[in-house]
């Protein structure tokens, strides 16, 4: 039976995130509670109830991809079942095989949320060898459109994701991952001139062996926050010079980003040119325009067409850390330009790029789907 509360029932599922995820909790599932009855399940969380989302954790103990894709996801199952919600909202590519037992035993919809163009991301995957790449990436491109035809909706996050999956299912949208407006604004004064960042996950392919090669030419500190996919990697940008100049915190909280963001005058976004990155909106950029800081950016089209009008940011090629380390430099050189560029990156985020319009879209996006 469904639940007889006459609010409808919305659960959000990952096998693969963690507890307290910034898109699924603290964007679309907070969000949710403000009009529905809202559930996420997600493994090794702290089951509780916070703000209006009841968190339903439980104990996954796996090693490996392979388990988790097999043992977790059934523990998914069994706690959703529980739930008996109005609409389930799948977020990884592996729940996409427990969405036919969800609607045929509750009858429930099943909405797909493709944080990534998946069969682009394993083309990039570097513990998949690369003999066996293209043919994962096909075999999984038929079962992810198979899949999808039997569901209800599917959500992405650019328009260039969306236009594939409009190609065979009828129900798309785009809910991008912008952020929260930021409303304090009493830490932009405490600016430091030279200082720069960047955040988010640290691995070869996101550009930052060439970015600690540039600024050994640059009188700058680099104000650095993630985790590093490999130890290897990590110890290879610690010998390099430019690493003298890195601050790096390791995994921080929003908070902590907020503060460090709130130092420096340019956030950088220098990303190599992989299928999946070509194509993607990432989310530090939109971070850093809330923040109001000027960007540098990778020389990618869909970079310019979001950033080329507002006049926010310089373009670099990734790969080469001359360019980089001489664009840098030009940027600093005229610190009056880094305040207007970064005054016209925040006027922007807080035009369109945030999250108040994106979760107008998710609620009509949902009312559609329980009103079918």
């Amino acid at each position: 039976m469904r639940s007889k509360n006459k609010q409808s029932v919305i659960c959000h599922l990952t096998s693969a995130h963690s507890d307290g995820d910034t898109r699924i909790f603290h964007k679309l599932a907070v969000s949710c509670a403000e009009r529905y009855q809202t559930y996420f399940i997600v493994p090794n969380g702290n089951t509780r109830i916070e703000n209006n989302v009841q968190v339903i954790g439980f104990e996954s103990a796996v090693k490996s991809r392979i388990q988790r894709m097999k043992e977790t996801v059934n523990q998914v199952l069994d706690e959703a079942l529980k739930v008996k919600a109005d609409i389930y909202h799948l977020h990884d590519p592996e729940l996409l095989r427990i969405s036919k037992k969800l609607k045929s035993i509750n009858g429930a919809k099943v909405v797909f949320d493709s944080h990534e163009d998946v069969p682009k991301q394993i083309l990039d995957k570097y513990w998949i060898p690369v003999i066996f790449r293209s043919l994962i990436s096909k075999i999984y491109s038929y079962h992810e459109k198979r899949a999808c035809k039997k569901i209800d909706g599917i959500i992405s996050v650019t328009p260039i994701i969306c236009a594939r999956f409009s190609k065979f299912h009828p129900n798309v949208e785009m809910i991008a991952n912008y952020p929260q407006i930021k409303t304090n604004e009493k830490q932009i004064a405490e600016r430091i001139e030279n200082h720069i960042c960047y955040i988010g996950g640290l691995y070869e392919s996101r550009g930052l062996r060439e970015v600690i090669l540039a600024i050994e030419h640059c009188d700058v500190v680099l104000h650095l926050a993630g985790t590093f996919d490999t130890e290897q990697f990590e110890m290879e940008l610690k010998q390099l010079k430019g690493w003298n100049k890195v601050i790096f915190y390791g995994q921080v909280n929003q908070e902590k980003i907020t503060k460090l963001l709130d130092k420096c005058t340019i956030g950088i976004v220098t990303l190599h040119p992989t299928p999946s990155y070509l194509e993607a909106y990432p989310i530090k950029m939109f971070e850093y325009m809330n923040s109001g800081l000027a960007i540098l950016a990778s020389d990618f089209p869909l970079y310019r067409s979001l950033l080329e009008e507002i006049d926010c940011s310089t373009f670099v090629d990734p790969l080469n850390p001359d360019d980089i380390s001489k664009t840098l430099n030009a940027m600093l050189e005229n610190q009056g330009r880094l305040k207007e560029m970064g005054n016209r990156a925040k006027k922007a985020a807080n035009k369109r790029y945030n999250w108040s319009k994106e979760k107008e879209k998710l609620y009509a996006f949902y009312d559609n789907l329980l009103h079918e």
